[in-house]
């Protein structure tokens, strides 16, 4: 696989072309000072800084894939390393006093280089932002599908909570009604007893499928445990939230599910009860959503014996 520094073996070139270039022009236009002449100090300061910068760029190169962002950190850094690249030279070469160019090799690229990087900078901090955006959002769902049911494409009783809470402040915000469908199977028990618990798997799956089906698209249908289900109804009132439960109950009842075994049918039936949310918090909601399905299924278990 082609390293990232060999994509950019192009600027690296043009670098140490220039570099050269600058080089050669101060030894064809002077000559080497004596060793007694040279500065240490500037000398390990300005050829230190270029050696740093060059490092930089090295860096810069071997982890970034080209681009604009990459292209002005590039020539930010290297106008900076040209022009102390120069000022090491100078500290090496002596120039008549004639040649006035060198000062222009020497002190030009510099505030070229700080504004490339200033700009070069910005842009990798706006790129930064989106990428970190992007890693929430990543963590976010990350973590949501955590919440999900392992045998049903639904949310969880955590992820239920979480999306009422987040609903009812919407709605308290909006001044918009919310209300809450609780569907529970009746004699559920009884039919992975007769038929096994992968029937009543697949009786889940069934009816997590239907449901869906008879919801609208905003409403958010989550599985509370076994075979009971949630619907969270945004903009919903308690009137229209009973005719979506009634409907739900009807398709339940309706549904000719056939058992994998011999393909004889199961009845169904359902328990299904409807309640708008009144300044509940999101526990006390679910507390009288589960107390009206408990009067139901007394009522259903009154009836029948």
């Amino acid at each position: 696989m082609t390293s990232m520094l060999a994509m950019h073996r192009f600027k690296l070139t043009g670098l140490l072309i220039m570099a050269n270039t600058g080089l050669l022009l101060h030894l064809l236009a002077g000559e080497i000072k004596p060793v007694a002449g040279w500065d240490w100090l500037d000398i390990a300061g300005e050829g230190g800084s270029a050696i740093l910068l060059l490092t930089w760029l090295g860096l810069l190169l071997k982890s970034r894939p080209a681009g604009y962002v990459t292209n002005l950190l590039f020539m930010g850094l290297a106008c900076l390393f040209f022009s102390l690249f120069m000022d090491s030279v100078d500290e090496f070469v002596a120039l008549p006093d004639a040649v006035t160019w060198d000062g222009w090799l020497e002190s030009g690229p510099m505030p070229i280089g700080f504004i490339l990087m200033t700009l070069g900078i910005f842009h990798w901090h706006q790129e930064q932002l989106a990428i970190n955006e992007q890693m929430r959002n990543r963590e976010r769902l990350f973590r949501e599908h955590r919440q999900f049911d392992k045998l049903t494409p639904l949310g969880d009783a955590n992820y239920l909570r979480t999306q009422l809470q987040l609903a009812l402040g919407e709605a308290a915000d909006k001044r918009q009604p919310v209300s809450l469908i609780m569907l529970d199977m009746d004699a559920f028990s009884r039919i992975n007893r007769e038929y096994g618990q992968a029937e009543g798997d697949r009786l889940l799956q069934v009816l997590t499928q239907l449901l869906l089906l008879n919801l609208r698209q905003h409403d958010l249908l989550c599985r509370l445990a076994g075979d009971r289900f949630v619907v969270i109804l945004p903009h919903t009132g308690e009137r229209q939230a009973q005719i979506l439960a009634a409907e739900l109950g009807d398709a339940v009842r309706s549904l000719a599910y056939k058992s994998s075994r011999h393909g004889e049918r199961i009845e169904l039936s359902a328990s299904v009860v409807a309640l708008m949310a009144r300044d509940d918090a999101t526990e006390t909601l679910l507390q009288r959503l589960n107390i009206a399905m408990a009067r139901a299924k007394q009522s259903l278990t009154v009836r029948y014996g």
